[in-house]
């Protein structure tokens, strides 16, 4: 553990942000709980999706959207299937992945940051050459991934965009996930998995370095689709609630947005997403990025570190438009023709929107 204060910390760790709820949960949690989980089950799941304790305490909500999704996740890791959460970009799947696994084990850090170049070292195990040349073989020379961490301990371990990691990489996970062992056969030995342990995985599907999981891995996985918000109501809670916590982690000295700033620009990913207007009377283009809730939290994040430090303060169109027009965006060819088109049709067209459309068209 670092000796860098908290207070100087950009991202703490989930356990580390919301401890004193999980310490809450501990208190008045007296249900069955598996073998080397922090809290139960019905704990776990009320820390994701929030709640009134009996003791009075309130529990945010981490997860907006259908119970029922959580409450399988969790299920899944009460058993011996891993997890797999699947979805488009942006709809809280690391988020979810990472809140899991504080409450589950009260450690979020095993994790694989999964790329083209993930190496199967970096999944099962490597080595310290100093040590192994001085000395051979030997466990004191023997580096363990996080993988064979939470093996070890008993805890979730963590794999995070697994469709982009190559497919023979992939394919170490297979023995782990069904022997529940990992072999280290330089030593003729082996690492058993304590109670307690399982992976969470994510991927999603738009991914342009997808490596397709084999049907021999897909089996050891159980697949929990995280979908984009229902309703725009619900996406608006979501990028408002993201917003004012980083706005207070990043210490923006910027007022908190206003409501209707966040449903515009909600209201227009959604339209350029499902390509439709949101009454569902006009049929539109919709670019080629993904323009998900994610990407909207960050629109309206970028807009408050300009009004900040750059206006007044007080977030105004002109402080969204660089951001949003950027978002969406992503191919200068396709995505300028559908964004200019639904600028002139839609967006002008709105009384209320004149502002945005000539901060847009100034940036244009």
């Amino acid at each position: 553990m670092s000796n860098t204060s908290a207070v100087n910390i950009l991202r703490r760790h989930a356990e580390e942000q919301f401890a004193q709820e999980l310490a809450e949960l501990q208190k008045v949690d007296n249900r069955p709980r598996p073998e080397n989980w922090v809290i139960s089950p019905w704990a776990v799941a009320t820390y994701l999706l929030g709640g009134r304790l009996d003791n009075g305490f309130e529990v945010t909500a981490k997860y907006i959207g259908n119970r029922r999704i959580i409450e399988t996740a969790v299920a899944t890791l009460a058993t011996d299937r891993a997890l797999l959460l699947y979805g488009v970009p942006g709809t809280a799947k690391s988020w979810v992945s990472e809140h899991l696994a504080a409450a589950i084990s009260g450690d979020s850090t095993l994790i694989i940051q999964g790329t083209a170049g993930t190496s199967e070292e970096q999944m099962r195990y490597g080595w310290n050459y100093a040590e192994l040349l001085s000395k051979g073989p030997s466990r004191a020379a023997l580096v363990e991934s996080p993988l064979m961490r939470a093996m070890a301990q008993g805890q979730i371990a963590r794999v995070e965009e697994l469709t982009r990691i190559p497919a023979d990489v992939q394919d170490t996970l297979i023995t782990i996930l069904s022997e529940k062992m990992l072999p280290v056969p330089e030593l003729n030995d082996e690492v058993q998995a304590v109670r307690g342990f399982n992976v969470i995985a994510t991927a999603n599907n738009r991914d342009k370095g997808v490596n397709e999981l084999s049907s021999a891995l897909k089996r050891r996985f159980n697949t929990v689709v995280l979908p984009v918000p229902a309703s725009e109501d619900e996406e608006v809670n979501i990028v408002s609630r993201r917003v004012a916590e980083l706005g207070q982690a990043l210490q923006l000295p910027a007022e908190p947005p206003a409501l209707k700033e966040v449903r515009r620009v909600v209201q227009i990913f959604r339209e350029l997403r499902n390509g439709q207007t949101e009454d569902g009377k006009m049929k539109i283009k919709s670019p080629t990025s993904t323009l998900s809730t994610a990407e909207a939290i960050s629109v309206i994040n970028n807009g408050m570190a300009l009004a900040a430090h750059f206006g007044d303060g007080v977030l105004h169109s002109r402080d969204i438009a660089a951001s949003l027009v950027g978002a969406v965006i992503k191919d200068p060819v396709q995505d300028d023709v559908v964004w200019r088109e639904y600028l002139e049709t839609i967006v002008k067209e709105r009384s209320d929107w004149k502002d945005l459309y000539r901060a847009c068209r100034d940036i244009d």
